[in-house]
């Protein structure tokens, strides 16, 4: 198994452990472990045999040995005796949103239900509302999330939230009364995928808030209407939450409720050895606790508020513990709290340093605007330059181009800067597949004839991750290449990932001088942004590419910025942030052999 694979086995032993009943303690440690298996960076196969794994944070002893047979083996008998002791319809019962571990269990205990058809059934006949922590109203949101179950049990893309929770967020700061507002939670973050969005709201008046909230055209059903925090479902079953908090707390629950669980419990213990308590309610004065300030830990800290009271905004709450501002999409728990001691944050890329994108499609293969088109739309973004690639030959279900029709779109790229139509200058590129052994679609000869090479896979998913890496890594070594494309080939909430080792091929790139793409579709975000802060550490370089096939998905920059950030890039990491002369340079001098940083 992969590190992936293995994280998603520790969390759901941590499920079936609760659904036993088992102590919580035990519970956490494997949620614990997952989480810390899911952002090492290093590669899992070296951690494991120069025998390190159990001295990472959150994985022990014990566990340890458990990821090593997973890893080894692909199996684990306790994992599979734990799976056959519960009855498989006590785990679909998961799904139901408003049922946790705990309450399915209860059921099982007390009615003997072990399927969601049972469920239905008891629901039906009032056996649950008769139950003691349940009644009628969990009785009724058992029914309706049986029926809606397969809508609402799975996440969401990031983008298709963020285009939702942004109209919402307009609406919310033009109602009255409405002082501030904003999104929170893993969105905030910049996740891959997301499981509900959370709006925070600073005022004094919630409740034509919460009434507008349950009313607005968007909800399609609503689960919660309190006077300062209601629930609604979305079209697709994407569930939002709001809470309306005093102007004065609304720095601490927005960073609170915006904080990855292992940030928030970090900035706690950070509060505390100072002699407060951190919660979304604010910053309060422990009686007979430690030192009244935090002393900063870093050069370029603003000037802390004098009192919690004065705190006004995150920046001020970072800065009263002595601390850099962290940014909401490095709030994971991970190292951000240190390097915010040390000056270490950086200044992250943001999606206006974007001077244009390489990965694009036209309908000389499977895009959906010519190239006239997509150049246009590029010169009303403000970008200077744009580069196409569409599908070479091997790719015939995009209509991937031959030699003779690519040579034909060189020959229209080149009349089309020397018409100077469009103030956008084009780069002539190909989205050249990797064959299975690692050779390239096309000759040499061919690729010699163009301004830059993205190559990627785009068959023979099911090779094992010694046989993919190898032939990733032949493809990084042509000299041709100029970027590698969608690392992994997954298509989120769809399709894994094939296996590949990304350290080895992070080091490759590094070694050849190849840029690594951040393809920032929504269903790619790919390379993943866990691997970044690694990579650009050796000195590769990030494009963020759209991977448009239309005009409009031009817009996808925004997603691939976000995950650009999550991997703690810089404008100076990010090769598309380069002018359209220094990019020329680049280009030139890698056709000359010439490596330029």
């Amino acid at each position: 198994m992969n590190k992936t694979e293995i994280a998603e086995v520790l969390k759901e032993i941590g499920v079936l452990l609760e659904l036993k009943g088992q102590n919580p303690f035990k519970v956490r440690a494997y949620q614990s472990g997952s989480r810390a298996l899911e952002n090492l960076e290093e590669d899992l196969g070296q951690v494991l045999a120069e025998e390190r794994l159990d001295k990472v944070s959150g994985i022990g002893k014990a566990l340890a040995e458990k990821i090593e047979t997973l890893y080894q083996t692909g199996e684990l008998p306790f994992y599979q005796e734990l799976k056959d002791s519960i009855p498989p319809g006590l785990i679909e019962m998961l799904e139901i949103p408003g049922l946790g571990p705990k309450k399915v269990k209860a059921l099982h205990g007390k009615l003997g239900i072990e399927t969601i058809d049972e469920l239905t059934e008891a629901c039906q006949n009032n056996q649950i509302s008769a139950l003691e922590g349940f009644g009628a109203k969990s009785q009724e949101k058992i029914l309706s999330g049986i029926k809606n179950r397969e809508a609402y049990a799975k996440r969401h893309l990031w983008w298709e939230a963020f285009i939702i929770a942004e109209s919402i967020l307009e609406h919310l700061r033009g109602l009255s009364g409405v002082e501030r507002a904003e999104y929170a939670g893993s969105l905030r973050r910049g996740l891959e995928t997301v499981g509900d969005i959370d709006f925070i709201v600073a005022s004094s008046t919630p409740s034509p808030i919460m009434d507008w909230f349950t009313g607005m055209d968007e909800a399609v059903e609503v689960t919660a209407h309190g006077e300062t925090k209601s629930s609604v479902r979305l079209a697709g079953g994407l569930q939002a939450d709001i809470r309306v908090v005093p102007v004065d707390r609304f720095p601490f629950a927005l960073h609170h409720f915006t904080g990855s669980k292992d940030h928030n419990v970090r900035m706690r213990q950070r509060a505390i050895s100072g002699g407060y308590s951190l919660s979304e309610w604010g910053l309060v004065r422990e009686e007979g606790g430690g030192r009244k300030r935090f002393p900063p830990g870093g050069h370029g800290v603003k000037a802390a508020p004098g009192s919690p009271e004065d705190i006004r905004d995150e920046a001020g709450l970072f800065s009263f513990l002595g601390l850099h501002y962290i940014p909401p999409e490095l709030r994971e728990g991970l190292d951000e709290i240190e390097a915010a001691e040390k000056d270490g944050i950086p200044r992250l890329v943001e999606a206006g340093d974007i001077r244009g994108v390489f990965h694009n499609h036209t309908t000389a293969s499977d895009g959906r605007h010519t190239l006239e088109e997509m150049v246009r739309a590029a010169q009303d973004r403000g970008w200077e330059y744009l580069g196409i690639a569409d599908h070479s030959k091997s790719s015939f279900q995009a209509n991937g181009l031959t030699e003779a029709r690519l040579e034909k779109q060189v020959a229209r790229i080149r009349e089309l800067n020397l018409s100077e139509a469009f103030s956008v200058h084009v780069f002539s590129g190909v989205e050249c597949d990797i064959l299975p052994d690692g050779r390239l679609d096309f000759d040499d000869e061919v690729l010699a004839t163009l301004d830059y090479v993205v190559a990627s896979v785009h068959s023979s998913f099911t090779q094992g991750e010694k046989e993919m890496t190898r032939r990733l890594i032949r493809a990084i070594e042509h000299p041709s290449v100029t970027m590698l494309g969608h690392l992994t080939g997954r298509l989120l909430l769809a399709r894994e990932g094939y296996a590949v080792n990304p350290a080895k091929i992070i080091d490759a790139a590094a070694a050849n001088g190849v840029i690594l793409e951040i393809n920032a579709h929504p269903r790619r975000l790919d390379m993943d942004w866990r691997h970044w802060k690694r990579a650009a550490a050796k000195g590769v370089l990030a494009s963020v590419n759209p991977d448009a096939h239309d005009v409009k998905g031009f817009e996808y920059v925004r997603a691939g910025v976000t995950v650009a950030r999550k991997g703690w890039l810089t404008r100076a990491s990010v090769f598309n942030t380069r002018s359209l002369e220094q990019v020329r340079e680049y280009l030139e001098g890698r056709k000359r052999g010439i490596r330029i940083v």
